[in-house]
């Protein structure tokens, strides 16, 4: 089990990121289109954790390596600040899409939201729940299982 486990989370930022290249080749209402009139403010608002989660699953795939640390963590950082650009560089040449800088501007946000969270748990003291989970992650590495 933890294997497998081990394998999601070694494939998980490749295939997100397939998922993000195959939703923005999509009209904007092709997957979720509701009657509400908040309905494109709340589309807006996943820019703001679209790419965080793209930065989370960085993080643990370099956790489940074994080779995490403040260096990989810009690293899983600018990887997703990197793709969010060239997410809307791709729906830029997209029918019904549009890139703009402000979501560029909201996909980098969210990247370094939870940058700082993993900063101050991780490697501080605070959120030490949160910084558990990351250990727990961590000791999925088949490396370091064997020399524990």
């Amino acid at each position: 089990m933890k294997a497998f486990l081990r394998f999601l989370l070694l494939i998980a930022p490749f295939l997100y990121m397939m998922l993000i290249f195959i939703l923005s080749s999509l009209p904007a209402d092709a997957i979720v289109n509701t009657p509400y009139s908040w309905d494109s403010a709340f589309k807006e608002s996943l820019h703001l954790i679209e790419f965080g989660i793209l930065y989370g699953l960085w993080v643990l795939f370099f956790l489940v390596r074994g080779t995490f640390t403040a260096k990989t963590s810009t690293l899983a950082a600018i990887l997703s600040i990197a793709y969010g650009f060239s997410d809307e560089l791709h729906q830029y040449f997209v029918p019904y899409r549009s890139a703009t800088v402000i979501d560029l501007v909201k996909d980098t946000i969210g990247v370094i939201v939870l940058f700082y969270i993993v900063k101050i748990s991780y490697f501080g003291e605070k959120l030490p729940r949160f910084k558990k989970l990351l250990l727990w992650v961590e000791r999925l590495n088949s490396k370091k299982a064997e020399g524990n």
